[in-house]
């Protein structure tokens, strides 16, 4: 999480790199030295894996400078942020990815120059990028983030979710990725065969690269839902030299099975078939029969191996065909189009034979309309149990098959439905005899609100009543329907990370790994689609429930950046109240009364919540970005913006109690041990410590000795060291503001104490002593007056002082925290080598600094100066803050929270510029520019 540290390691992949290809040279040069060198090509390429980090700094060391050409031209990544980072709080690091993701732009354009005339091919054209996510288990890097969209061509990579894998079908953790065996074993078998077997090398024709990746990841099931179509409708794809790279696998031809005539066939004349039992025999159906009535589509369902255990044929009439006549036009066989699924784990058997429980489906077929059209029959062979000897048969054998109409099969389940059902389940109940593949379309997408979807069989043509005992035939009506149904499967589609796959569902989390309501995101990944493959011969009872647990992490997970930028957001317009209230000759509000206060209805809360993103929507207007869905990505800032505000209170609300609590305990210290004052020796120690040249130097100038202090360790060790070094500035002046408040506060009490017992004492008469009252902490610095022409006292000044620096303080805290993870790594690398840190960060974090020290009073709330000529001229920083938090709150929707550091160095020059201004003013002899209002106050 360190820009720096990116660098660094992208450095040394393209030194590795270099070093790995001369490694090759120099070894067939020894070998051709002593006479054993054998013909062959020397590589020239290498083919980088990447995980996390690793995978974008592989694709950053492909644009280095210093990088050979085509010295790489295939890249791996597993769970690789390719976006932007998981938490872009580093300015340098959010700088470092928009680099280097701009270049790679850059470099699948064609070269032209100024005038459009043709200069070379892109930079970038032989270069193939494969990015593989893990899936919705991958709580570190999104799919969103992983996406090649933007920056790598369709034509040269794309992106897989692990779950869509073929041969994987699983979500895995972000480590987990590595070692994970299905997906390991895939990847192996896909590298190997990138490799021509005549060379030696990987082939050098990028379509055909891109080719085998989706031959070998890509399931047969599409990436996006098409009912009327399921199996894959990938096109035959051909290489350069005319072979083809992927055609539909045929049956073996030594796949035969004997046929004893039709006396064993079985003529279906329902709309639903089932296998029960591998019993050699045909099944044929009417396609113009079964078919009617609007049920032109077919859907099958099984646990049979195609071609060995089960054949499916399309027919133009029933019996034989004239010989002569072409294989064809004859019958058509369409086994071929059944699609691998993953299964859930098979029933155990009580004994060798026997069958407990309906076994899960391991495969899906499907014909639509025009898949049938021109034939009459569509036969069903199954194979008989011998036939398949030499390999373990099935634990038990399955097969359901239905005509349908998809249109009977859809339901809507609208967003209000969803959001109730965190309070009650809502339940369905699918009848017997109902459609086979059910079409459930959620108008929320389930990456944002995940869905418990619970199928309970409620009966399969059993009538429980004829037993005696009630719950004993529910327990036996339940044994014999799991026994006839077999297992439910949930299909889950979504546009930005694929197909994911829910067997044997009895009560799962539907949940994808989608990032609705986002700036970037469009209006298809406000939805989800969901195939329901449940048995016909049951009817089920359906709850489906919004996992509210699940909902809270998963919303954190996808929009804390947006909450932490909105955070630096509630603190801007938070500084913009205390800033308008000075202006306005009004008492400072504490930080929290101005959070609270930009929270009130109407008005604040629009034009400071509300406006923003209809800002955002304007400005997609602008550069022909898509549009979300308005309301919810209304809603979800919205959400996001008061979390922010929760957020924030909290941590003032912990600010101030130990503020109160350090100020008391000194107050308290303070007033109890008055015997230190008198003691000599602490007195001639306390002397003798003030006349250090270095202490009266600090004493002397506060703000100048901590501006050099933190800018020299932000710029020469690290910028989160520079902000701490801001921060305790900020709260030794909090804290010395409260004790003067608190001392001032307390005396003013006991002085009234004694002023109402002096009235109430009858000695007193009317005559009424005069106090002569020093309401300083520190007699040295203040004094103030109770006349009754000040409009201030000393105890509400320091008040003001202490909410004006706590604000700065709170700010200034949420920029030194972004900081962190930053410094944890250079931590880490304390032994490996120091660097100095990056311009960029040394450059904001001056800027922030310099906010800080040139803001530590009220005062600078407003700048007045004038120029000889030029009538004085006044700058507030209420509208500067304004400003600054519709661009963090612009940044936050654009999941960049890192922006926010350009507008507080922006303040930090800007203050800095005006105090310039104002004290070569003052030195103009110019004494009105202090202040024109405010000067009663300090």
């Amino acid at each position: 999480m360190d820009g720096c540290i990116l660098e660094e390691h992208t450095e040394y992949v393209v030194y590795a790199i270099h070093r790995l290809l001369d490694q090759y040279k120099e070894s067939y040069d020894a070998r051709e030295r002593e006479g054993a060198a054998s013909s062959g090509h020397l590589p020239k390429s290498v083919i980088l894996v990447g995980h996390s980090m690793g995978g974008f700094v592989a694709r950053a060391a492909i644009i280095h400078p210093h990088l050979r050409k085509s010295a790489v031209e295939t890249v791996l990544t597993l769970s690789s942020p390719h976006q932007s980072p998981p938490l872009a709080l580093q300015p340098s690091l959010g700088h470092y990815f928009a680099r280097v993701n701009h270049e790679w732009r850059m470099g699948y354009q064609v070269q032209r120059t100024h005038a459009g005339h043709y200069v070379s091919d892109p930079v970038l054209s032989h270069v193939v990028v494969i990015s593989i996510s893990g899936g919705y288990h991958d709580y570190q890097v999104r799919s969103k983030l992983e996406s090649l969209d933007g920056i790598v061509p369709p034509t040269h990579g794309f992106m897989i979710s692990s779950t869509g894998m073929k041969n994987v079908w699983l979500s895995m953790e972000h480590q987990a990725i590595l070692w994970c065996n299905q997906l390991v074993i895939q990847v192996s078998h896909t590298l190997l065969s990138l490799i021509d077997s005549r060379t030696g090398l990987p082939f050098i024709d990028t379509p055909r690269r891109v080719a085998i990746f989706s031959r070998m990841l890509r399931s047969s099931i599409p990436q996006s839902l098409s009912q009327q179509s399921i199996h894959a409708s990938m096109k035959d794809i051909k290489d350069s030299d005319g072979s083809l790279l992927h055609a539909a696998s045929v049956c073996p031809t030594n796949v035969h099975w004997s046929e004893d005539g039709l006396d064993r066939d079985l003529y279906i004349k329902t709309t639903t078939v089932s296998v029960l039992a591998m019993d050699g025999r045909r099944r044929w159906l009417d396609i113009q029969k079964l078919g009617s009535n609007g049920k032109s589509h077919f859907v099958f369902v099984t646990n049979l191996a195609p071609c060995y255990g089960v054949r499916l044929h399309l027919w133009p009439e029933k019996g034989k065909s004239p010989p002569e006549l072409p294989t064809s036009k004859r019958v058509l066989e369409v086994t071929s189009r059944m699609v691998h699924i993953p299964s859930g784990p098979a029933p155990r058997q009580i004994e060798p034979g026997s069958q407990t429980e309906q076994a899960p489906p391991s495969a899906i077929f499907q014909l639509g309309p025009k898949d049938m059209h021109g034939f009459r029959f569509l036969t069903i062979s199954v194979a008989p149990r011998p036939s398949i000897s030499g390999r373990p048969p099935p634990a038990t054998s399955m097969a359901v098959g239905q005509f349908f109409n998809p249109d009977e099969g859809e339901l809507d389940i609208s967003p209000w439905l969803m959001l109730l059902s965190t309070y009650s389940n809502k339940e369905m109940f699918l009848k017997e005899d109902h459609p086979l593949a059910l079409n459930l379309s959620f108008k929320i997408s389930l990456g944002l609100l995940p869905v418990t979807l619970s199928l309970k069989p409620a009966g399969c043509g059993i009538k429980s009543s004829v037993l005696s005992d009630e719950e004993a035939g529910d327990v036996e009506n339940s044994r014999l329907c799991k026994l006839r149904c077999f297992p439910p499967v949930a299909f889950a589609w979504d546009n930005t990370s694929g197909l994911h796959i829910f067997p044997n569902l009895q009560s799962e989390i539907i949940i994808v790994d989608s990032s609705p309501a986002l700036w970037s995101s469009n209006r298809d990944s406000e939805k989800t689609t969901v195939l329901l493959l449940a048995d016909p011969h049951c009817s089920y009872k359906t709850n489906v429930a919004v996992s509210f647990t699940t909902f809270t992490s998963r919303f954190l997970l996808v929009y804390n950046s947006q909450i932490v930028g909105f955070a630096v957001v509630v603190v801007f317009f938070a500084l913009m109240q205390q800033a308008h209230a000075w202006d306005l000759d009004l008492p400072i509000p504490s930080l929290l009364t101005a959070v609270e206060s930009n929270l009130r209805m109407p008005l604040p809360f629009f034009y400071l919540a509300i406006a923003p993103i209809f800002l955002s929507l304007f400005l997609s207007f602008l550069t022909s970005q898509p549009f979300p869905s308005f309301a919810s990505f209304t809603i979800i800032s919205m959400i996001c913006y008061l979390l922010a505000n929760g957020l924030v209170i909290i941590l003032i609300l912990i600010s101030q109690l130990v503020f109160y609590v350090t100020a008391v305990v000194h107050i308290f210290i303070k007033t109890r041990w008055h015997w230190l004052e008198g003691n000599i020796w602490f007195t001639n120690l306390s002397s003798g410590f003030s006349s250090f040249k270095v202490v009266r130097v600090l004493r002397a100038n506060p703000s100048l000795v901590t501006a050099l202090a933190a800018i020299t360790m932000g710029c020469l060790i690290h910028p989160a060291l520079g902000l701490f070094v801001l921060l305790f500035s900020h709260a030794f002046c909090c804290h010395s503001a409260l004790c003067s408040f608190l001392t001032a506060s307390f005396r003013s009490h006991a002085r009234q104490k004694e002023v109402s017992d002096y009235k109430n004492d009858g000695n007193g008469g009317s005559e009424q002593p005069t106090f002569l009252f020093d309401c300083t902490f520190d007699q040295k610095k203040e004094s103030c007056s109770n006349s009754p022409n000040a409009s201030k006292s000393y105890a509400e000044t320091q008040l003001e002082i202490f909410h004006h620096r706590h604000g700065l303080l709170i700010l200034h805290l949420l920029a030194a925290l972004m900081f962190v993870p930053s410094l944890a790594a250079w931590l880490q690398r304390l032994g490996v080598g120091l660097n100095f840190p990056w311009f960029l960060d040394s450059v904001l974090c001056i800027g922030v600094i310099l906010h800080g020290i040139c803001n530590s009073k009220p005062e600078f709330n407003s700048f007045l100066f004038s120029f000889p000529g030029i009538p004085i001229q006044e700058v507030r920083l209420n509208f500067i803050y304004l400003i600054a938090g519709y661009y963090s709150y612009l940044s936050g929707l654009a999941q960049a929270p890192y922006r926010v550091f350009y507008v507080m160095a922006a303040i930090g020059i800007i203050s800095f510029s005006l105090r310039i201004l104002q004290r070569r003013s003052m030195e103009r002899g110019e004494a009105y520019f202090v202040s024109r209002k405010h000067s009663h106050r300090h």
